[in-house]
Order: structure tokens, then sequence, then C-alpha cells
């Protein structure tokens, strides 16, 4: 159960996301007041075209809002410099990376260059948080090999070891989970839960596994057609929001199993 008194490290207010051109602006999603609290696993979920990944571009300021503000530790994300922006928010994107000749330790080790000086070398501070970094994500076996050499699985955990030595409150990952098979998936959201419980960083991911979300997110942001909610799971799953997600001629939600199934 999310603890209301917890520190807010990222919330919206009355925020609308979309696009904007000279002569078109297309609406996509309004009124979104959220907060995230230090320490939580947040899932995104919501159909395919609805909306997350926008949401997510438009909350990490990679695009700008209709209207509505962001704020990160109480202030306003566009106040942030973009040296300062990436000590508090690091974004684990699931564009494949054009980097893959690098060392696992030299990817991961990507994640300290907002703290580097212009030469980017590392003290033993930021030694140390990269080995913890490996530690926590089970690579240190694999620190010397290549990024071209690994499985899926293995370079997402690469990549959530970079976002660990960054070093940053927030933790933004879209689809983490693309590509992986059943086992893989789960593996990857244990892996998050754990890291918030651990670490006390905010992790919010966006994810088609809805059923593996609402067993292990404390929160859960939920888009939809016509509203953006966000709850604990037990009081989504009791008000019905996820009974409007997906058509009701083909899934249902089961509230009992918390799950979807498919009508017969």
């Amino acid at each position: 159960m999310t603890n209301k008194n917890q520190h807010i490290i990222l919330k919206t207010e009355d925020l609308s996301i979309g696009y904007q051109s000279k002569k078109v602006r297309t609406l996509v999603a309004s009124n979104i007041n959220i907060e995230l609290h230090k320490g939580e696993l947040v899932g995104l979920v919501g159909g395919n075209g609805i909306g997350k990944s926008t949401l997510l571009r438009t909350i990490t300021n990679v695009q700008d809002a209709l209207s509505g503000a962001i704020f990160i530790n109480g202030k306003p994300i566009k106040k942030y410099p973009a040296l300062d922006l990436a000590k508090v928010l690091s974004l684990v994107l699931t564009e494949q990376m054009m980097s893959k000749n690098l060392s696992v330790f030299e990817l991961v080790a990507l994640g300290r260059q907002p703290y580097t000086n212009w030469v980017g070398n590392l003290s033993e501070n930021d030694m140390a948080i990269i080995n913890n970094a490996l530690s926590q994500t089970n690579i240190v076996d694999l620190k010397q090999k290549r990024c071209f050499e690994l499985s899926d699985g293995q370079l997402q955990k690469v990549m959530i070891a970079r976002a660990l030595a960054q070093d940053t409150d927030l933790i933004i990952l879209d689809e983490p989970t693309t590509h992986l098979d059943m086992y893989h998936k789960a593996y990857i959201l244990k892996l998050l839960q754990k890291l918030t419980k651990e670490t006390g960083k905010t992790i919010l991911f966006s994810s088609h596994e809805i059923d593996l979300a609402i067993q292990l997110c404390d929160k859960l942001i939920v888009m939809s057609s016509n509203q953006v909610v966000s709850d604990t799971p037990c009081h989504l799953i009791s008000k019905g929001v996820f009974e409007t997600l997906f058509p009701k001629d083909l899934i249902a939600f089961d509230e009992k199993t918390g799950s979807f199934r498919v009508k017969k």
C-alpha cells in the first residue's frame, strides 16, 4: 500500500499530451494527475496505440506537453538544465542501441557521464557505483563481454545497470520486456521490484504485461480512451478499471485472479 506521506518524486498537474504543429493540435490524453512516491514500482499500462510512449516522452522532457505541469522533486521539469535533469532522471528506451561493440562495463559506465569531467575520467567513487550496479543486476560475470554477444534479456539487464549507475531518483523504462520470452519478462519485472526495495529509487515502466504488472507493482497508471487513472492495483480492480481496457466481446477481466482471459 502506498504511503501518502512519502516524498513525491514525480507529479503532474492537469497534464495534456499530444502533438502540436503549426496548423494541427492532436490531443492524445488530458487531465493527467499522477504522483509517484519514493521507492515505488509503477507500471504504465493500456492498449496498443493508446499513448503510453507519448506520456513517457512528455514526462521525461523529450517532447513538450500541450498544457499542464510536470514536477520532479517539486521543481518544474522545464527549469532543469539538461545536465541537472540527467542527475535526477534516467531513461531506458526500447530502440536498438548503436554502441553494441562496447563492453558491458563500458556501457554501464556511460551512466556516470553526468558526473564525470569533460575528459570522462572515472573516479574511485564512479568505479564503486558502476560495480555496484553490475552486482545489483547480477551481471558481474558479463562485464568484459561485448554487448553484441548478449541475449535480449542480458542486454536489458545491462541497460538497467546503466540507469542504476546514473544514480537518479527516478528511472523510467519504455517497454523493458519487449522481445523477451515469458520467463525473462517475469525476471526483468521481478528485478525492477527488487531494485525499488533495495535502492529506494522510484521506477516507472510501460508494459503490455498487465497481469504481471498487477501482481508486482505498488501502483499502476492505466490509460484508456477516455481517462488516465492512477492507484494501487487492488483499488483499480475494485473500481472495475481493467474491465474497460479491451472490447468485452473478446477479452474479459477476472477480478478474483487479477488476470485477463479470452472469452470462449
